[in-house]
């Protein structure tokens, strides 16, 4: 009869930590989402950034073998993420498209009014307003000889840095308040599963055991608890991006490696740090009741 009470009862504290360890799970599912769209919204804005272009145009003077010199040199330099050498059909067809490119030197008796140049794109910290003005003083101060302007739009620097710092700031305030619910749900779940072990939390207090060492154990448990949710939480999330990817054509989620672990870590910490303090708060609630309001 005792064996089957132990049992019961070893099935019953099985059963309540696996429900708190799911619990857990789903709330850092749902923290996850946050987070991870907030990660790939920074990919996306890496690349919009990187994707800015100005161009380079030089005096009419200049040939073209003085141009690539310059194109050569301006690759070296840690600034850019791409330096190009645009041709003159190359830049008349950007500017007006392939199809239309032999109209216009038709109208204008075969003369290509754009000049030989060469376009860059910035690399993600030089992509703002003041980034792109430095590198365009620097470039006029390092050629004056060759290079007439650096030309670019203000505008789509403006809209690249200020359409992210709002998305940034929609994801930040829901990311507080997933994490303001999950520190009540993850708290009302460790209550609950420590609920089962009170009267050994308070055996063990009356027989002499000092608070820390009764913590000890049920702390190492919480980080454990926090680390398996958090990675259940993650794989979950994984699920549903493959699972996005696959059946929705128009959404392709990636993520490259600093952003994966980025996302793990940021889950194992929140789920840890969360654990961690809902625990000791549960214990410091037990360890002050008297014995009599345990029942």
């Amino acid at each position: 009869m005792k064996k089957r009470a132990d049992n019961l009862s070893k099935k019953g504290v099985t059963t309540s930590y696996i429900s708190t360890i799911i619990g857990i799970s789903l709330v850092l599912f749902m923290i996850g989402l946050v987070l991870g769209g907030f990660f790939g919204l920074e990919n996306i804005q890496r690349q919009a950034k990187e994707n800015l272009q100005a161009d380079i145009f030089f005096k009419p003077d200049v040939n073209d073998a003085d141009i690539k010199q310059t194109e050569q040199e301006l690759k070296s330099w840690t600034e850019f993420s791409e330096v190009v050498y645009v041709s003159q059909d190359r830049a008349l067809e950007e500017f007006v498209g392939l199809g239309e490119k032999d109209e216009i030197l038709q109208i204008l008796d075969g003369d290509n009014p754009i000049p030989t140049n060469i376009s860059y794109k910035p690399k993600e910290k030089y992509a703002t307003l003041s980034g792109m003005k430095d590198l365009k003083n620097r470039i006029l101060e390092a050629y004056p000889n060759v290079i007439e302007s650096v030309s670019y739009q203000e505008d789509s620097v403006k809209s690249v840095n200020l359409g992210f710092k709002q998305f940034v700031f929609l994801f930040g305030a829901v990311a507080l308040l997933l994490i303001v619910i999950a520190v009540a749900m993850i708290n009302n779940t460790i209550r609950l599963a420590l609920y089962s072990k009170r009267f050994s939390i308070k055996t063990m207090q009356l027989v002499g055991a000092t608070s820390g060492y009764i913590r000890k154990p049920f702390l190492i448990q919480a980080i454990g608890i926090g680390i398996v949710s958090a990675i259940i939480g993650l794989a979950i999330l994984l699920g549903l991006f493959y699972a996005l990817n696959n059946v929705l054509d128009s959404i392709e989620i990636t993520y490259d490696i600093r952003s994966f672990l980025m996302l793990l870590g940021s889950l194992v910490v929140i789920g840890i740090v969360i654990t961690l303090i809902s625990t000791w708060f549960a214990l410091n609630k037990y360890l002050r009741m008297k014995l009599d309001d345990l029942y």
